[in-house]
């Protein structure tokens, strides 16, 4: 880590069950109760948040509602109001811009602020710093926070999750190689379970492992992101915050997936094909975006990787055009020179919808469905609405949620 990194004063400021927390304040009623935030009491839905004693019985966000009562059955279940929340979340910007311009909201109820060059006007060091911010969203939204310190966004999440509710922890830099030995390596910021059980094939437990691992090893295993895995393992990000008004250039939007077992099957592979080209689209226009190109990636079974695009005539965002046109790259390259390990699709040659986007009543009536699917999905969870063929790919295991935006997504 150069000498450069290691003096910005970065903080991860992490809201404590927002939502539930929100509703607390409002209703003295619930204050110290087991409380389940859902989308819907009525029908069949997951924890958006869990206040901290319903967690004490095992209660997770994102826990199907019917599950978590098993788990707390004392628990209150509350209707969310995101309207409510959103104003929440205003207000906190606010309190955070008052103390640096360069702030980056990572979520509704997180957010990374670089406080490097204000500490001259606010307190001695980061800690103090902290500790004013933890104060006044305190003073001003009645909320309580817990805020990580650290010389880089990737530390200063993971120092915010040390100590929760309400707490405040601080990474310095001489103290960076040790806390990343005693640290799981599935405890940084964009490793979850699937990329934390092949790093333990590997042998790898703590962070410390993971920036300690052969480069070539991670290669092969993960290809580029092993790059960025080792330099995780050794607690360097050295991407800056992002205000809100900096918007990064989106040059593509794809999706990949490993099969469980190296295959040749074409009904198997279209399958997937299926499911991944309904992800990207979904992306594409949760983004506002079309695009002209699409990118079809096998890797086969001895990690030779085979990649070829495909120019159209129109842009798009719909999951079925994008599987057609993909679908004929992979007819075009059988017979396969070997069983397929790993399947991707992504779109690039981006452009920003506009509403005279479709030209034509078929497309305008598909663009309808996809909206209307899009919206199911978001209320109810991922693919609950989804295309038949899906159902193949459903039997392997692979529909999962989506993760949570993440610092780093692989």
């Amino acid at each position: 880590m150069n000498q450069n990194q290691e003096n910005r004063v970065i903080l991860h400021v992490d809201m404590n069950a927002f939502f539930a927390s929100i509703e607390q304040k409002a209703n003295p009623f619930l204050r110290e109760k087991p409380v389940l935030v859902v989308a819907d009491s009525r029908r069949r839905s997951v924890v958006m948040t869990a206040s901290y004693p319903a967690r004490k019985f095992g209660v997770k966000t994102g826990m199907n509602l019917y599950e978590a009562k098993k788990f707390c059955p004392q628990a209150i279940v509350v209707e969310g109001n995101a309207e409510k929340y959103l104003d929440s979340t205003r207000k906190l910007v606010n309190i955070l811009e008052s103390f640096t311009d360069q702030v980056e909201i990572f979520s509704c109820d997180e957010a990374f602020l670089d406080v490097t060059h204000s500490l001259k006007f606010f307190a001695k060091d980061g800690v103090s710093l902290a500790k004013m911010v933890q104060e006044k969203i305190k003073t001003l939204l009645g909320l309580s926070s817990s805020i990580g310190v650290a010389p880089n966004k990737l530390l200063a999440k993971l120092a915010s999750e040390k100590k929760k509710p309400n707490g405040l922890t601080v990474i310095l830099p001489e103290e960076i190689e040790k806390i990343l030995a005693e640290t799981p390596v599935d405890e940084l910021c964009g490793i979850g379970d699937k990329i934390k059980r092949k790093l333990n094939q590997l042998g790898i437990r703590s962070c410390k492992d993971l920036g300690d691992m052969e480069l070539g090893k991670l290669q092969n295993y993960f290809g580029f992101w092993g790059n960025i895995l080792k330099r995780m393992g050794q607690g360097k990000d050295e991407s800056r915050v992002r205000r809100i008004t900096e918007q990064e250039t989106v040059k593509s939007i794809g999706h990949s997936t490993t099969f469980p077992k190296d295959t040749a099957n074409m009904e198997i592979l279209q399958s997937f094909l299926r499911l991944l080209s309904e992800k990207v689209a979904v992306r594409l226009r949760k983004g506002r975006y079309q695009g002209l190109t699409v990118v079809l990636t096998l890797r086969y079974k001895d990690f030779t990787t085979f990649t070829r695009q495909v120019q159209r005539k129109e842009p798009t965002d719909d999951g079925y055009e994008i599987f057609a046109t993909s679908l004929v790259i992979l007819k075009k390259t059988q017979p396969f020179l070997q069983p397929i390990r790993l399947l991707g699709i992504s779109v690039s040659s981006l452009i920003r919808e506009t509403s005279q986007g479709f030209l034509f009543e078929t497309m305008r009536q598909r663009k309808k469905v996809n909206s209307a699917m899009d919206e199911i999905n978001q209320k109810f969870g991922f693919f609950s609405l989804k295309p038949l063929r899906l159902n193949y790919a459903q039997q392997f295991g692979i529909l999962d949620p989506p993760i949570p935006p993440t610092h780093h997504t692989f």
